[in-house]
């Protein structure tokens, strides 16, 4: 206890100081005003998670073979399905759900006034992520693997979001570490009962939960080939935690199928998730066969659209046929043939000199002249009959 009065001094920059002896936070969780619209720190803190995830698992998706565009798409469909599913999961954990929030819906999904439940955005991505896997084409389960690893790096910051926000309260404490929120503006003032108050800092147990199972999971991250384990590790090491945490929690105890054993309704919850990942975990021990090494993890096993098959080397590429030529007119198709007409062979001299002794012999008939004579041949002559028999 002696060191924490020095601890005072040290640390007391107005919105938080520690000691004595406890931790104090006077942090408006607004960070400023645009008008009618409220910039606040636990909305930068889903920014900033959403950021630093990414850069988390940019090395393990690459590892995987995923790129980063097929990243991106998926990501964009999980990030709105866990704002969605989040918010619904607390609305209606709420006991003013039908007074306040069905009275007046437009609450239903207004983020901005606080309040998620983290359980309700695993229920809605984890389909979601399966889902836009088959549309790209990868193992569902590997991009579960990059999900689960972006939700637990993320998940840190959300917590930040919570210590700031005064939104996650525990029991009344007086253990050196409680804290006591002292802004008005904070969840926590909004109830007299938990204003300046020392209250066990469950947010703080829920940050530092989150850092030591996001350091097994990097570090797991390298060493597990078979697809699927990590996501249980991460789902197993959640609803264990959240059970365990919540006890310090000062939430509504409830009943559950009529069973009432002073458990809070996430406690209820990691029960029901724990039970349900027994068969799921057999299942992916089963069928989910590790990735040999130098293959794509994101691929292996996962029938891929053919590709279009290039010409390799040496190979002529094939040529489309072109369209049929319109008919052409009778003036263009002779003007073709005369073009395309092979030239005839010369005649041989023998052949030549044959022709004219028979052209001669034509004529000579017709004429009636009887002393016509005719060369055959070099040196020949040969007597021409007349018409009337006699040799001339």
């Amino acid at each position: 206890m002696g060191i924490l009065p020095v601890l005072a001094y040290l640390i007391d920059w107005g919105w938080l100081r520690i000691g004595p002896p406890y931790i104090y936070i006077n942090i408006n969780p607004v960070i400023v005003y645009l008008g009618p619209l409220a910039l606040r720190w636990y909305g930068l803190m889903y920014v900033v998670g959403i950021v630093i995830g990414l850069r988390v698992i940019h090395g393990y998706t690459a590892r995987k073979g995923m790129n980063q565009d097929m990243v991106y798409r998926i990501l964009w469909w999980s990030v709105a399905a866990g704002l969605i599913g989040g918010r619904l999961y607390f609305v209606v954990q709420q006991p003013n759900f039908v007074s306040y929030y069905l009275a007046q819906p437009q609450h239903i999904l207004a983020t901005w006034e606080g309040g998620m439940a983290f359980f309700g955005a695993i229920f809605l991505v984890i389909p979601t992520i399966f889902w836009r896997a088959r549309v790209e084409r990868i193992n569902p389960l590997v991009a579960l693997d990059a999900g689960v690893l972006f939700a637990a790096a993320g998940q840190i910051f959300g917590r930040i979001g919570n210590i700031i926000n005064g939104d996650i309260i525990g029991y009344r404490s007086t253990l050196p570490w409680s804290t006591v929120y002292q802004n008005s503006n904070s969840w926590a003032c909004l109830n007299p009962a938990t204003c300046n108050v020392p209250v066990q800092p469950a947010s703080i147990y829920e940050l530092l939960t989150n850092i030591v199972l996001l350091l097994l999971m990097l570090y797991l991250a390298r060493r597990l080939r078979r697809p699927g384990v990590l996501m249980l590790v991460y789902l197993f090491g959640y609803c264990i935690t959240q059970f365990a945490l919540f006890f310090t929690r000062d939430n509504l105890i409830v009943s559950f199928l009529g069973l009432n054993w002073g458990l809070k309704q996430a406690q209820w919850t990691s029960l029901v998730l724990f039970l349900v990942l027994l068969p799921i975990t057999y299942l992916i021990l089963r069928y989910s066969k590790p990735v040999p090494p130098g293959e794509v993890a994101a691929t292996y096993g996962i029938p891929q659209k053919p590709k279009p098959a290039l010409a390799t080397a040496g190979e002529t590429p094939e040529i489309e046929e072109a369209p049929a030529a319109e008919p052409a007119s009778n003036s263009e198709r002779s003007e073709a043939e005369v073009e395309e007409a092979p030239a005839a062979e010369p005649a041989s001299n023998s052949d030549t000199k044959r022709s004219e002794a028979e052209v001669k012999e034509v004529n000579g008939t017709a004429n009636g002249q009887g002393d016509s004579k005719d060369t055959l041949s070099e040196g020949q002559v040969t007597p021409l009959r007349s018409s009337d028999g006699s040799t001339g």
